[in-house]
């Protein structure tokens, strides 16, 4: 496991002594000394307790009295020590992203880039450190595992899920709210923020049939992973509504790589050569699956229709440019870090002032619950981007 940290146990201790809400820093005002929590109580004509109950968001606070508070606050410059006051109220002001993949898989596809670039801007506002933590081994699960036990952040983040991995488990028994981008099933058991796969799939599918192509194969992501599972099932669904029976060998599995696109393709064109579309069940595969076409002679669009999934910028620069299912990846980010921030608020009042509105645009209500009282799953939609490949 890799992790960074903005601050160390021992620093943080010695600013917890200061105060129990918080300390100035040590910035000066012409040279005097910074001001205390007192002279903001003094000036505000309240007690100390009632300046941290401000500070930390607490709702049992009068307007009248937050007002003067924060007006005393912004007269004498004063400003909080976050480290004195995360400790005080059992918080590290921290959110972990956890990718339980190779680094290498994280930095070569956009997927992992466009979530955290959504997470950064939804927990930009809060104060919130995001911590980017690789978990691909055995060795790494277990040192994760002791890093939260730990209680170092207020909530994780946790992407790329394969249905078996016991992860997300391990991390609902250290009780620290948790969302996963991507359910491991129907039946998930965490706060969750998927796109619409199956549906996003089907369009795609049935965009390849209105265009006159009949022998339409798939190339899949890894089927443990639930959301391929889903872009399958949306493959097959479009096929039956158009009457298509289902043939197994226009189906081939990879692995969400550019390789495993260009590995399946080859097997695809071996097993059925009069193939006249292809469904790839992401923008990476269809990238690989447009080089084994080409190398096979094989022209994109007029021999072998193509389309992928993800609308990542590899769509936009393929040559013709390619169609692709969009999923609005950088606002499941953005959900996700406001599902996780309700949580936290709705556990600890004091973070309350943290969290912001968790309802995403075009999706279910992420603050409600399933029926039954499960837990929110917030299912975003998709969209088919057409482009010359089809």
């Amino acid at each position: 496991m890799t992790a960074r940290t903005a601050r160390g146990a021992d620093e943080a201790r010695t600013a917890a002594t200061a105060a129990t809400a918080g300390t100035a820093l040590p910035t000066r005002r012409g040279g005097g000394k910074p001001p205390t929590l007192e002279e903001v109580a003094a000036r505000a004509g309240v007690g100390r307790g009632t300046v941290s109950r401000v500070i930390n968001g607490s709702p049992r606070v009068s307007d009248r009295t937050r007002a003067a508070v924060e007006a005393a606050i912004a007269e004498l410059g004063y400003v909080p020590n976050r480290a004195a006051r995360a400790l005080a109220a059992n918080r590290a002001d921290a959110i972990a992203l956890v990718v339980p993949e190779p680094e290498a898989r994280f930095f070569a596809e956009p997927y992992f880039s466009d979530i955290v670039s959504g997470v950064g801007e939804a927990l930009a506002e809060t104060g919130m450190q995001l911590l980017l933590t690789f978990a691909g081994g055995a060795r790494e699960r277990r040192r994760l595992a002791q890093y939260l036990a730990a209680h170092r952040v207020d909530g994780v983040l946790l992407v790329s899920v394969r249905a078996d991995d016991p992860l997300p488990d391990l991390l609902a028994g250290t009780g620290i709210p948790t969302v996963i981008s991507g359910r491991r099933s129907a039946a998930e058991s965490l706060p969750s923020v998927d796109s619409d796969n199956a549906g996003g799939a089907r369009t795609a599918v049935t965009h390849l049939l209105s265009r006159g192509r009949r022998t339409i194969a798939t190339i899949t992501g890894r089927l443990e992973v639930y959301g391929a599972a889903c872009r399958l099932d949306g493959y097959r669904r479009a096929l039956a509504e158009a009457g298509h029976a289902p043939d197994e060998s226009l189906i081939a599995v990879a692995d969400f790589t550019e390789e495993g696109g260009r590995r399946a393709m080859r097997e695809l064109l071996a097993r059925s050569p009069d193939l006249d579309a292809v469904f790839a069940a992401s923008d990476v595969m269809a990238a690989g699956a447009r080089q084994t076409l080409r190398a096979a002679g094989r022209r994109i669009p007029e021999d072998v229709a193509l389309v992928g999934f993800d609308d990542s910028a590899i769509a936009r620069h393929m040559d013709p440019p390619l169609t692709s299912v969009r999923q609005p990846i950088e606002e499941m980010g953005r959900a996700m870090a406001r599902v996780v921030l309700s949580e936290i608020a709705r556990r600890s009042p004091a973070a309350a002032g943290t969290a912001s509105d968790p309802t995403g645009p075009g999706g279910t209500e992420a603050g409600e619950t399933e029926p039954g009282g499960g837990p929110r799953q917030l299912v975003l939609p998709t969209e088919l981007v057409v482009r010359g490949s089809s």
